[in-house]
This record gives C-alpha cells, sequence and structure tokens, in this order.
C-alpha cells in the first residue's frame, strides 16, 4: 500500500519574498530565514525538515512504548539542526534529537532499560531518517528516567 501526500504551493516573486504552502491541516507563509539574509517571515525549508525528523522520530517512539505496553508520564524533546556553509554553499549536515522520556516511578528496572533501548531503536525506525540516511547526520541524545 503507498500513501500520497500533497503540497501546493505559491511563490510570488524573488529570493526574498515570502511565499505560502498548503498541505493537510498545515498552511503557512515560508521564507528564506534571517540568518540567511531572508525576511525570515514563516517557515522555511530548514525548519521543516526538522520538523519532520522530529516528529517523526516521536511518534515512532510513542507508537513503540505504547506496543511494548510501557506507559509514560510525559515524552519532550528539543532537536536541532546544523547547517553548514562553506564557499557560499549551504548543506543540511546534522540533526540532533534531544527526547526526555520520564517513566512512572514504580516501573520495573526491566522495562525501563526496555523503554531506553526503544529509545534508541525509533530513531532507525523512522522513515524520515532512513529517507535522511547518508546525507544528514542524525543523532540521538536520550534521557530516560522515573518520575
Amino acid at each position: 500500500m503507498k500513501h500520497h501526500f500533497h503540497l501546493t504551493a505559491d511563490w510570488p516573486g524573488n529570493r526574498n519574498d515570502v511565499g505560502q504552502i498548503e498541505t493537510g491541516e498545515l498552511k503557512t507563509k515560508i521564507s528564506i530565514p534571517d540568518a540567511m539574509d531572508g525576511p525570515g517571515v514563516g517557515t522555511n525549508p530548514d525548519e521543516m525538515l526538522l520538523g519532520a525528523a522530529a516528529t517523526c522520530y516521536i511518534i515512532t517512539l510513542a507508537a513503540m512504548l505504547e506496543r511494548s505496553h510501557i506507559p509514560k508520564v510525559s515524552l519532550t524533546m528539543e532537536s536541532e539542526g546544523i547547517v553548514d556553509v562553506t564557499n557560499g554553499v549551504f548543506t543540511y549536515d546534522a540533526i540532533i534529537h534531544r527526547p526526555t522520556l520520564l517513566l512512572p516511578a514504580d516501573l520495573s528496572d526491566r522495562d525501563v532499560e526496555k523503554a531506553q533501548r526503544l529509545a534508541e531503536k525509533a530513531e532507525g525506525s523512522c522513515m524520515i531518517t532512513r529517507a535522511l540516511a547518508g546525507n544528514v547526520k542524525v543523532s540521538l541524545e536520550a534521557v530516560v528516567e522515573r518520575a
């Protein structure tokens, strides 16, 4: 079975103008970020790639925990995208995910260890990370602890 996703885009002008994209529930303005000498309006491809990788990872981990019957108190994450500029060429170099998984205080040591393994396994199971493989280094700095 194949799933199809569709996006429409409108770009009315030149490099430093503001466009718009729409796909499913996402409708937003787009432009080049301030850091790259753009207008910084709405989102940009760098943020969207980071968002795709981050949401894929966190949803994958939540699903894996659910299938393993490991309850959680909370699952939060910060992610960082690193873009390198060398000789005027922009390259998306790396993404670092920093999830924090808070587990119930009474959870067994075995389940805590399993949750840690799942946090690590989820990265390789995420389809966005697999799509980036060989192009963007994706790493994980997971914190798994009891409440």
